[in-house]
């Protein structure tokens, strides 16, 4: 892990150091995007084809960082689109270092289409709306707590290849990026989708990784949020029992827990959510994603 910690280190310090200078074609990288004209608040993948599985890779699509993993004779790295992108043109930037011959640079641009969201109105007892100080000040920490855990950016790719549900059954989460006014008041938008299952439905890990945070906090209730490695957290809320410990790792379709009600809900319910380098991604995207082993 150190090892992999050092590359990061070094192929940020080459992005940043490297001057625009002209590429000559037999330079040139050769990088693909997946799909080719994502939308707010999707996940996709860019892939450096022509790079050896020891390259030093750095990047970065707007102002958020890229993290490479070796992948199909070359590398490959996650992009997340938050939920707030702005649609239009974003650009993007790959630095590339091997042995034995010159830095490599790509620049280019990638269209980020417009995705329109729904307005959810709700109506929930005034007492988990407009919070007493006291309850303010905890919500905040716990805010505080969950966000220092999407700015970790564990060097290693612990999930592999497809991605599967939360709970079983057929039925899609609902309510990614919908408008919510809460009491009549405008509120931030559900970064995320919902399962509406019965209580003590099992919850199980959408791909392999390790238990970054546990809690009991007055928003999200009981709470697992797995880091999967290289920036990609997913989170499971409202559950009604956990059943993994701190620091745990877990396999792809580990039971984690089950459907409750815990905090601020209406009723039982999956809360699933999924950031990828701290952008607000939609998890059906994620859920939907397609790479090898």
């Amino acid at each position: 892990m150190r090892a992999r910690l050092r590359t990061v280190l070094l192929g940020a310090a080459l992005l940043a150091g490297l001057p625009a200078v002209a590429v000559h074609a037999a330079d040139r990288l050769t990088v693909a995007w997946s799909p080719a004209r994502p939308t707010v608040g999707d996940v996709a993948w860019i892939h450096v084809r022509d790079v050896s599985a020891g390259a030093v890779l750095a990047g970065s699509v707007g102002d958020r960082a890229l993290a490479f993993f070796p992948y199909d004779g070359g590398q490959a790295a996650l992009v997340g689109f938050d939920l707030d992108t702005r649609p239009g043109m974003l650009g993007w930037r790959i630095a590339v270092q091997e042995p034995g011959r010159p830095p490599r640079l790509a620049e280019g641009s990638v269209p980020v289409g417009r995705r329109d969201f729904a307005v959810q109105r709700l109506t929930l007892p005034t007492g988990m709306v407009d919070l007493d100080p006291e309850t303010e000040r905890r919500a905040l920490a716990e805010t505080d707590r969950m966000q220092a855990v999407y700015r970790t950016v564990t060097p290693e790719r612990l999930w592999r290849g497809s991605f599967v549900r939360p709970v079983a059954g057929t039925v899609p989460g609902t309510g990614f990026g919908s408008r919510r006014v809460i009491n009549g008041k405008p509120r931030s938008p559900h970064s995320a989708i919902d399962y509406a299952v019965d209580r003590g439905t099992p919850v199980v890990a959408v791909n392999a990784g390790r238990v970054a945070l546990l809690g009991d906090f007055f928003f999200p209730g009981r709470l697992v949020i797995l880091d999967h490695g290289l920036g990609l957290h997913t989170l499971y809320f409202h559950l009604d029992t956990v059943a993994v410990i701190d620091d745990e790792r877990v396999e792809r379709g580990r039971i984690i827990g089950t459907v409750g009600s815990t905090g601020r809900a209406t009723g039982p319910h999956l809360h699933f959510g999924a950031l990828m380098g701290g952008a607000r991604i939609d998890p059906a995207v994620l859920l939907q994603l397609r790479l090898r082993e």
